[in-house]
């Protein structure tokens, strides 16, 4: 399936249905037909909003929406995105506030590359953004990334990772949330053999598969299943012509989207069914909880094709991070070197994506961290999605991770500066 005509027509049945809900909604809504009882016109102008809407979503990056603050005087704080760090295949950007001094904590968020746009976690930061300065990773489009910009896969991830830490510096706080888990952890040891001095001060590692063998779900049984030659042709497809990274191979955020929802079919249909009924009632409206959810959920962008299958391939096939036997830039990673960087672990009760007990495997690793920089927690009732950015994120996960960079915030022991030691004059 690796040809452009592929990645084309899928793109072309998108932009079709596209246009008929944008023409089911304009002719239903003809003003001719005003005076007409028939109530499948209003429906026929519902189930086109609701398509056009559905359709067009998908190939549009979401903005982060987050335009202001309530500061601790009361007073409003423009928020500014700032893009710190610019890369071929993804920024390091800063949510700078206004008017406000640095905060005592600094925090990195390390976003999925999983299908969806870092602004899945919109609502996580703006959690964050009143007590902390916050940093995201930001991560392009594969579709609009030229081919001479070269390759990125899960060594390349890290290594971005790497970069974005010694950038900036060791009095960082790391959040990462699901996919990046396992990268983040290489990554901080990466820093622990190779640059000791830039190590962040703590990890938080939310619901990720460190090793997926611990637990397995319908991700990691997919996964047993199909072979990596299987894999390649089912799903990779090369970038069609409209866009800048026309040429390269990539795992197609339509085909990602197709999974996703097919793993909840029905919940997904009745949601669409509903809305369309709410449409045509005149109940909807633009910032409705339904379109506020679909319209991130449904805006997917593209994987590079070496991403997603070294990803596949060395995470949840190999399990070389879970066997400690990852290599970046031919040295190998040692987990058993990050001795001073506190780890906390956040897994839910209910995660059917990284249930519980992959993520929990990161401590196993940590052979040379002492027991009392080590933490973990698990939320009960919760689901994937809840334990960054739902309910239980905001009501009980939030304030302990603060908790825990409070208490992890000074620099360790052995960088606080040791007695001189003077030498006898000859």
């Amino acid at each position: 399936m690796k040809y452009m005509i592929t990645y084309d027509i899928m793109e072309s049945a998108r932009n079709t249905n596209e246009w008929l809900g944008a023409t089911a909604r304009a002719m239903a809504s003809y003003p001719a037909f005003a005076l007409s009882m028939n109530p499948m016109l209003p429906m026929m102008a519902a189930w086109g909003e609701v398509t056009e809407r559905t359709f067009s979503r998908m190939v549009a990056k979401p903005d982060w929406g987050i335009r202001s603050i309530v500061g601790p005087d009361g007073t409003d704080h423009l928020v500014d995105v700032k893009t710190v760090v610019k890369r071929p295949f993804g920024d390091l950007v800063q949510f700078f506030v206004r008017r406000r001094e640095p905060m005592a904590r600094k925090v990195l968020l390390v976003a999925p590359m999983s299908g969806h746009y870092a602004t899945l976690l919109r609502s996580t930061v703006n959690s964050l953004l009143p007590d902390c300065d916050v940093y995201v990773t930001d991560w392009h489009n594969a579709r609009d990334i030229p081919v001479s910009a070269g390759k990125f896969d899960v060594e390349d991830y890290t290594l971005y990772l790497v970069d974005f830490l010694r950038h900036l510096g060791p009095d960082t706080h790391v959040i990462a949330v699901c996919q990046p888990v396992p990268l983040t952890l290489a990554a901080t040891a990466y820093l622990a053999g190779e640059d000791p001095a830039a190590q962040p001060r703590s990890l938080t590692l939310i619901g990720g598969p460190v090793d997926p063998d611990a637990a397995p779900t319908e991700v990691t049984d997919f996964g047993r299943r199909v072979t990596m030659g299987q894999l390649e042709q089912i799903a990779i497809q090369r970038v069609g012509f409209k866009y800048k990274g026309a040429g390269r191979l990539v795992y197609p955020g339509l085909m990602q989207l197709q999974s996703f929802m097919s793993m909840n079919a029905d919940r997904h249909s009745k949601a669409f069914t509903e809305q369309i009924f709410r449409v045509a009632r005149g109940e909807a409206s633009d910032h409705d909880a339904h379109n506020r959810f679909y319209d991130e959920y449904l805006a997917v962008m593209d994987m590079t094709a070496e991403f997603y299958l070294s990803t596949v391939e060395r995470i949840f096939k190999n399990r070389e991070i879970a066997r400690n036997d990852f290599v970046v830039a031919g040295k190998k990673v040692d987990f058993g070197a990050i001795t001073e960087v506190a780890v906390k672990i956040v897994e839910g009760a209910n995660d059917d994506i990284s249930a519980p007990g992959q993520c929990l495997a990161a401590l196993d690793l940590l052979t040379n961290l002492p027991a009392s920089k080590k933490a973990s927690h698990l939320e009960p009732g919760a689901g994937h999605y809840g334990i960054f950015a739902g309910k239980s994120w905001r009501l009980n996960i939030r304030p302990l991770v603060l908790s825990f960079i409070d208490a992890n915030s000074a620099p360790p022991a052995a960088a606080r500066g040791k007695p001189e030691i003077k030498l006898a004059s000859a």
